[in-house]
């Protein structure tokens, strides 16, 4: 291993022990992510219930698994839950973007100030 190899581990190994300063690029990164967390966490959750729903209905509809449980004719209530199931599916994406534009809106000012701080520096 040459010289400028070894001075480069130990730069390496030196900065993951060093105090890293906050930046104002890290508190915009921070609040940008505050702003996202939200809506991403919103969507992720209620999608996954939404096709769980949607699979239900499926399952009741194409198997004799509600017949197993006691449904006589387990058409019908897989159908209705099948389609909640897509009606949810298919309104997660416009409630994501209005909660996500509502957390925008929240902080523009914030994010604005400080990419203008950021950007003159």
């Amino acid at each position: 291993m040459n010289k400028n190899d070894q001075e480069f581990l130990v730069q390496k190994i030196r900065t993951q022990y060093t105090e890293k300063e906050n930046t104002k690029l890290d508190e915009l990164k921070k609040l940008d992510k505050k702003i996202k967390l939200p809506a991403n966490m919103f969507a992720y959750i209620f999608g996954g219930i939404s096709a769980v729903v949607m699979g239900s209905g499926m399952s009741l509809t194409m198997t004799e698994i509600g017949q197993s449980i006691g449904i006589k004719n387990p058409m019908i209530p897989g159908i209705v839950i099948g389609s909640a199931g897509m009606i949810m599916a298919v309104i997660n994406y416009p409630v994501y973007k209005r909660i996500l534009h509502s957390r925008k809106s929240k902080y523009a000012n914030k994010i604005i100030d400080l990419s203008d701080k950021i950007m003159k520096g």
